[in-house]
Order: structure tokens, then C-alpha cells, then sequence
């Protein structure tokens, strides 16, 4: 048996100070991060809309700022010379041991990994020198501050009513509720049918996360209710009506109503975490299916989501045999899509060339899939994770797979030794596309199966429009079907603001000639766009066209969309649900808010 070296003590200044200088750079990430969620909770008291998103689209880019300064700091400070392989690796473990009381050490860690991996050479991407396993426990970390991660309530003692109550107003909104008791009223209502004639045991109480969650125009209540060996979780939305008053919307239990509310395609919550991991073991009791990758990602975290989902990938990876081969359903003219059958996530690579029609580059189509991420995606548009120079087993790749991607994307690839490179890709959920699920409700002749498809596809189209979204291509393979039976977009390069577009009515044809030419006899400016052609490409399956027609024969019209348009430039931030209708109080609820211009917050935060 191999003896094991006795570790030398740490002698090098140099790999204490670089440690120190990274874990200040995401110190410093950390507090502008939590004062951007803070903050959410003032612009949803004053009904700040515009403020709220602009704030969530700037916090997505604290990261890779912060991680720029930290690497430019550290590059004007030191030579390369300074920077042999044994500082290297003592300065992964003097970090370590700045970790040892820190609140955060999980996001810590992942922030030295991308200081270090913009520094390093891609050889020296393993565990001497970088977190490639978490090393400090995020288990049972204490709360620094006077409020602990979550707040018990004891509905016997107290009464439900009392401690609903209690749960609201301890928020302590600077904002008045329209009718409080009335609400409550309604929510302990929908308590009493959820437990029926259950038997309330000695421990029954109700746990409640100590900060509010804000995402558009919302704020929601997340808890969990203990009764026995039984947990329910619940959501509980805050809105405010037409008068600008709050009330109580609804209150989810169903626990596929809230997975939906935590999904990939919407935008990422703000809420203020002092310990981000005890926010996440409490989520994972609510969302037991969901991984923990995504937890972190929908808390805005999205770089710990984009560490964790590649440690599970290389873990599925080790534990798995089957190939990575190309992607079912029909090529796509930019995108070469391959996936594992085991794994479900689609890897998307862009082309070198694109063959007509398309017009666009990689840069435009980087800066599309960039646009997606810094928006508000809905429920309806899928989150992307964006990784360079990924190293798959060649192995593991199918002969044809490889022979496209040298085909389609030489560029993009290089063999080394039994790796395979990849430079540049994007993940996502994999979906069935929506014509291969169309196409397999006609097999079975299934018209519940069609009418649904075609509402979602409908639904989703009209909630993009809301947040100011033109798909730009709008056949059905460019859309999928999530476990959730929703319809979700995830083609990105002709996507374009719809207050770009330029909706336009067909002219009437001038002679026969032009009513028979193949081309548009008419001029066709770059962003104008023809609503009553969609049903050439949309619509030729006569049942198809029967349930668009019933449903969404709006959107064949130019008036629907510039009337869209209109009410976005007038302002207007339109509500989109995250819930089904049928489950809401039905308050009059607050619509056609007037956006209010960004504030300077930001750019005093930014310059702390």
C-alpha cells in the first residue's frame, strides 16, 4: 500500500494574496447581487414594472463583470512567472481555508473556478487546481443575520386564520392590501379542502422561507405545511389590483403547478439569500424532481446551475454507455443538434454556413441566444447554458455525428488524443418538437391531443407578443412540448423585438401578372412582417386548421399585432400568469400599467 505524502505547509505569499483577492471579487459580487434582490421588494411596492425588469436583466451580468475585474486585477498585479504550478495549487487550498465561516462557499468555489479557468490553460482543468468536486460543506450553515432561512407557525395554537395572517403581514409590505381578511379567508378556504378529513397531528405547523420571491409583476409566499409524516408545499402569490392596492391571487398546492412556476423557461426570481444553499435544500422538499442545478438557476444563480449540471453530466457520463448521436426531427438550416438518449438536454452547435434563405452570422446568432437569457422568457422560451471548449469522449460519438459535425461545423471542433472538443455550445431541455407531436396525435387519431397542441402553440405565441417577443420563424419544429404538456420556443436566430417588426396588410394584386408571380411584386422591407401569410405554412392539415381557426384566427390578422405593438410602446407591461386561470380569486387585477424609466440605482451599485 502507497504512503501517502505528508501535505507541506503553505508558504507562498503570493497564492494567500491572489486567494484573498478572488474571494474579495465575489464578496464583492455577493452584496451587489443581494442589494439588486433587495431592492425588487420597493419596485413591487410601487408598482415599478419597467424598474423590476431592468434590474433582473442587469443582475445577470454582475457575474462575468465581477470575474473580469478579478482577472484583469490579478493580470496587472502579477507576472507569469509568479505564477509557477506549486503556487497554483497553494492557492486552492489558502482559499479553502478563507472558506472555512463563509456563507456562501458553494458560489465561492464556482467564482475561483472562472477567475481561474480564464488564467489557466484548459491541462490544468482537474482537482489540483480548480473545484472540480465542491470541497466545503454547505450543511447546516448559521445565519449571520437577526432572520434565520425560514419561520415557523403553529396553526393550532393560534388559529389558521391568526397565523395566515401572521405569515402576510410579517413581510411587512410597504404597501396596503385591498381586503387582507377577505383573502385570507379565501386561502384557508382552499386549506380546508386540501386537508378534508385528515387527522391534524401534534407537529402540525407551517414553514414559511423568510424573504418574499419577486419576479415580474409578483410576489410570491413560499412555505411548506407538516402534518404528521406528510409535507404539502404551497405558493401563495401576492398581485395588486386596478387601484394599486395588494391582494392574495390564489394559493398553488399542486405540485405540478409550482414546478411550472420554478420552470427553465421563465425568468429567474430575485429574493434576497443570505445562506443561497439553505434556500435550495428547502425548494428541493417542494420540488423533490427538480436537481438542485436548476434550483440555483431559477434563484438567479445561474453560474453554481451551470457548475452542478456539468458535475451531474460528468456523473451520468461515468455511469452511462449509450452514444451521442444526432437529434431527432428535422435539421435544422443553423443549428446542429445531437443529444444522448439517456440525458435529457439537446446540445446545439452553430454552423459554419448557413444555405439560404438564412441570412445571419454566428455573432448574430450569439448575440439572439444572448437576448433570450436577459429576457422575460414567460413560461414560454427555454434557458439556454452557454459552455466553451467541452470535452466529450470520442468514444461516445456515433460515426455519422462526428462526420456532420466535421461537415457543418469543422470550426467548431477538435479532436485531441480520445477527446473531442467542442469550442462552443448551447444545452438545453430536451422536448419533443411540436410537429412530431402533432404528427403523432394524427397517427392516433387523437384530436384532444391536436386541439391541445395547437391552444398551447397559440397561447404561447400570444404570451410572447406580452413581453414584447416575435419568434420570427413560427413553424411548428421550431417549438417543443415539455413533461407539462406546454408548448415552448427554442429557436432563436430570427427572433426580434416585436416593436421592431413592421406588421403589414398583403397589398391588393394591380394586374393578374402580379397576382400570379412567384415573388412579392410589392417592396419587402427587413422587419416587415405579414400576419395573414402564416396560415400558408401553418395551416394546410385541415383539422389543424379547424382549431387554429376556433382559437387563435387572431393571429392571422395585422390589427392583433399592431395593436400588441401599440400598447407596448404605450408602456403597458401585460400580465402573464404563471398559473392557470381557473385557480385564481379573480380580483380585478391590475393590467395596462405604464412602464416607469430604469432608475440610476443601478449604476450607483455598480460603481460601489
Amino acid at each position: 500500500m502507497t504512503q501517502a505524502a505528508f501535505p507541506k505547509l503553505l508558504r507562498s505569499q503570493i497564492g494567500f494574496d491572489i486567494a484573498r483577492t478572488i474571494l474579495d471579487g465575489f464578496d464583492k459580487h455577493y452584496r451587489l447581487f443581494r442589494a439588486t434582490s433587495r431592492q425588487a421588494k420597493r419596485f413591487f411596492e410601487l408598482g415599478a414594472w419597467a424598474e423590476a425588469q431592468h434590474a433582473a436583466r442587469e443582475r445577470i451580468d454582475f457575474y462575468d463583470r465581477r470575474v473580469q475585474e478579478c482577472v484583469q486585477q490579478l493580470e496587472d498585479e502579477y507576472s507569469q512567472a509568479d505564477l509557477a504550478d506549486e503556487v497554483w495549487q497553494e492557492l486552492k487550498l489558502h482559499y479553502i481555508g478563507l472558506l472555512s465561516d463563509h456563507a456562501q462557499p458553494e458560489l465561492a468555489e464556482t467564482f475561483f473556478n472562472s477567475v481561474c479557468c480564464k488564467l489557466l490553460h484548459r491541462s490544468y482543468f482537474h482537482n489540483a487546481y480548480i473545484f472540480v468536486r465542491p470541497v466545503v460543506s454547505t450543511e447546516y450553515i448559521e445565519t449571520r443575520e437577526l432572520a434565520p432561512t425560514y419561520k415557523v407557525y403553529y396553526p393550532d395554537a393560534d388559529g389558521v386564520h391568526f397565523a395566515l395572517k401572521r405569515i402576510i403581514t410579517n413581510f411587512q409590505l410597504n404597501a396596503s392590501f385591498a381586503n387582507l381578511t377577505r383573502d385570507v379567508e379565501q386561502v384557508e378556504a382552499r386549506l380546508a379542502r386540501l386537508f378534508g378529513a385528515t387527522r391534524i397531528e401534534a407537529n402540525h405547523q407551517i414553514h414559511v422561507l423568510s424573504n418574499l420571491f419577486f419576479r415580474n409583476k409578483g410576489a410570491y409566499i413560499v412555505g411548506r405545511i407538516i402534518n404528521g409524516n406528510r409535507e404539502y408545499p404551497f405558493v401563495v402569490p401576492i398581485l395588486h389590483d386596478a387601484n394599486g392596492h395588494l391582494v392574495l391571487d390564489t394559493v398553488l398546492f399542486d405540485p405540478e403547478q409550482i414546478t411550472v412556476l420554478f420552470s427553465f423557461t421563465r425568468a429567474y426570481f430575485l429574493v434576497d439569500m443570505e445562506v443561497p444553499s439553505s434556500y435550495v435544500q428547502f425548494l428541493r422538499t417542494l420540488l423533490p424532481r427538480k436537481p438542485r442545478s436548476e434550483i440555483y438557476t431559477i434563484l438567479g444563480l445561474q453560474k453554481q446551475g451551470k457548475t452542478l449540471f456539468y458535475r451531474d453530466y460528468l456523473q451520468h457520463l461515468k455511469h452511462s454507455s449509450d452514444r451521442f448521436d444526432i437529434a431527432p426531427g428535422i435539421r435544422g438550416l443553423v443549428m446542429l443538434v445531437f443529444a444522448l438518449p439517456s440525458f435529457p438536454y439537446v446540445f446545439k452547435v452553430i454552423k459554419d454556413f448557413y444555405p439560404p434563405p438564412k441570412e445571419t452570422t454566428r455573432a448574430l446568432i450569439k448575440q439572439k441566444y444572448l437576448l433570450v437569457k436577459h429576457h422575460d422568457r414567460v413560461g414560454r422560451m427555454a434557458d439556454t447554458l452557454e459552455y466553451s471548449n467541452v470535452a466529450f469522449p470520442r468514444h461516445r460519438f456515433s460515426e455519422r455525428l462526428i462526420a456532420e459535425l466535421e461537415q457543418f461545423a469543422p470550426s467548431m471542433v477538435e479532436l485531441e488524443g480520445d477527446q473531442l472538443i467542442i469550442k462552443h455550445l448551447y444545452i438545453e431541455r430536451r422536448m419533443v418538437p411540436l410537429n412530431m407531436w402533432l404528427a403523432n396525435a394524427e397517427k392516433d387519431g387523437d384530436d384532444g391531443q391536436l386541439e391541445h397542441g395547437i391552444v398551447e402553440y397559440g397561447n404561447a405565441i400570444k404570451e410572447l407578443v406580452a413581453a414584447n417577443i416575435f419568434p420570427g420563424d413560427m413553424l411548428y419544429k421550431n417549438f417543443g412540448v415539455t413533461r407539462h404538456q406546454r408548448v415552448v420556443f427554442y429557436d432563436y436566430d430570427e427572433i426580434e423585438y416585436i416593436t421592431d417588426c413592421n406588421f403589414r396588410d398583403i397589398p391588393q394584386a394591380r394586374t393578374e401578372e402580379d397576382e400570379m408571380a412567384s415573388e412579392p411584386w410589392y417592396p419587402v422591407g427587413k422587419h416587415d412582417v405579414f400576419p395573414e401569410q402564416f396560415g400558408q405554412f401553418l395551416l394546410g392539415h385541415p383539422t389543424i386548421r379547424r382549431f387554429f381557426m376556433q382559437h387563435h384566427a387572431d393571429l392571422l390578422t395585422r390589427a392583433y399585432w399592431q395593436a400588441r405593438k401599440q400598447r407596448i410602446l404605450d408602456g403597458v407591461v401585460e400580465d402573464v400568469y404563471p398559473y392557470p386561470q381557473h385557480i385564481r380569486f379573480f380580483h380585478d387585477h391590475v393590467t395596462n400599467t405604464p412602464a416607469v424609466p430604469p432608475p440610476p440605482f443601478m449604476e450607483i451599485l455598480e460603481n460601489e
